[in-house]
């Protein structure tokens, strides 16, 4: 297993980042949050890592907190959740509001995420819900959300795909890193509806 990855940050993509260790180029797809957090390119970086191996695939999933990486493990524990939905989830959601919303059952935040639809939403809050105990969260007080974290959840709120909707927020926040939340909105906006 691979458990951390320190080196250099040399390329930021839509689908994840490259971190150059010992002269090989790890491609580590990353939640939104830490994708925010990265440091600027050339950088050193240090990333929390997770590899799960498919049929078809080995990928590697990476997270700056310790904590953010043992929630994508416990999302990977319940029944029809993959890689790919516990990466949407703290994507959308966060470590903490994952965990506040798993433990006192909000199906309503957990259903909000793409891909998780109310059924998925009851099973994750039942079967995880005493699973993450271990896992410190902070109060019930919203969590501060960044502006492309924001500006991602308002393009779900208007029905646009999560893949889309992330993918030209985070293109948009790598052009204008100083972008408020509302400029990240209507320029995506305007992005999203010429392809």
């Amino acid at each position: 297993m691979i458990a951390s990855v320190r080196g250099t940050l040399i390329a930021r993509e839509v689908a994840g980042v490259i971190v150059e260790a010992a002269g090989v180029g790890h491609f580590i797809e990353v939640p939104l949050g830490t994708y925010e957090r990265l440091p600027a390119l050339g950088d050193e970086v240090m990333l929390h890592t997770e590899l799960v191996v498919r049929e078809d695939a080995w990928l590697l999933f990476g997270f700056d907190r310790a904590s953010d990486r043992l929630v994508f493990r416990r999302l990977l524990g319940a029944s029809g959740v993959g890689a790919r939905i516990a990466l949407a989830i703290l994507s959308s959601l966060g470590a903490d509001r994952t965990v506040r919303a798993i433990r006192e059952k909000d199906l309503a935040v957990l259903a909000s995420v793409p891909g998780i639809g109310r059924k998925k939403a009851e099973r994750l809050a039942l079967e995880l819900g005493d699973r993450l105990d271990d896992i410190p969260a902070t109060s019930g007080a919203p969590v501060p959300s960044s502006p492309a974290a924001a500006a991602t959840q308002a393009l779900l709120a208007l029905g646009y795909a999560a893949s889309a909707a992330e993918a030209a927020v985070r293109r948009l926040a790598e052009l204008s890193p100083d972008a408020d939340t509302a400029q990240l909105v209507r320029r995506a906006l305007s992005e999203l509806t010429r392809s």
